[in-house]
């Protein structure tokens, strides 16, 4: 059958056929992202072994991209799970790794029954510091995540990978505590570029054993800066204001 006639036969003189960028439009075993879903973004997932602590920093051109990428819990690890995010990465993660399973095979597990991972992005690590990350291959360029003594870094849609290597470098060197350290990572990421479609949303989380509120809980930092026009610079005003940035 030629194409021109196609129309007459199905009962219309024209048709078009328009073409959505592949990773919005096709899908992966029923698995179809949506470009709202999308948080594209630069991270750190990081431990200090002088206190044990564990924390995650993550910048993005997406709407509170805090409550989306970080997860962590001062017994087992820390995640940062990005990309088409699928978010039960996170606790899956972290019950995981509480089971004994080390980080690579808690990934290895998350991504078995993921039918979307190609789209995933991870990155994480156990109270051992033994970062393992994954950049799936249909992640958007450019995409891609290094690994180091007591972190991982990673990222997606950024403006290169200078992005993700001046991370790595930040973190490795700076001295202080382990949210000084994560900012100053980030800032780096932040300089270098960051996410190309620009700024929004900004977020660190750093978890010690009594960590949290009068010795309840683990959460010792967990600022957001949901929107706005310099997340980065937000967040740091935040995490002054806190007073734990030197603690």
């Amino acid at each position: 059958m030629r194409l021109r006639n196609l129309g007459s036969l199905l009962g219309f003189s024209t048709f078009a056929v328009f073409v959505l960028p592949f990773s919005f439009a096709q899908s992966t075993d029923g698995i179809n992202p949506r470009p709202k879903d999308l948080a594209s973004t630069f991270s750190l997932v990081g431990r200090d072994p002088a206190t044990g602590e564990l924390g995650v920093v993550v910048a993005s051109k997406y709407l509170a991209v805090g409550s989306a990428v970080p997860w962590a819990d001062a017994k087992v690890g820390a995640i940062a799970t990005q990309s088409y995010v699928n978010v039960t990465f996170g606790p899956e993660g972290l019950a995981l790794l509480t089971k004994g399973n080390s980080p690579k095979e808690t990934l290895d597990l998350l991504l078995a029954k993921d039918s979307g991972k190609d789209f995933r992005q991870v990155g994480l690590l156990n109270i051992k510091s033994e970062p393992v990350a994954f950049t799936g291959p249909k992640c958007m360029p450019w995409a891609g995540h290094k690994t180091g003594k007591h972190f991982a870094a990673q990222g997606n849609l950024l403006a290169g990978p200078e992005v993700v290597g001046n991370m790595a470098k930040a973190f490795e060197e700076t001295k202080g505590s382990l949210a000084k350290r994560l900012y100053e990572a980030l800032k780096a990421g932040d300089d270098a570029g960051g996410d190309k479609r620009g700024r929004q949303s900004a977020a660190i989380l750093v978890v010690k054993p009594n960590g949290g509120p009068n010795g309840f809980g683990d959460r010792w930092v967990d600022l957001r800066v949901d929107d706005h026009p310099e997340p980065v610079k937000e967040l740091l005003r935040l995490l002054e204001l806190s007073g734990k940035l030197s603690q």
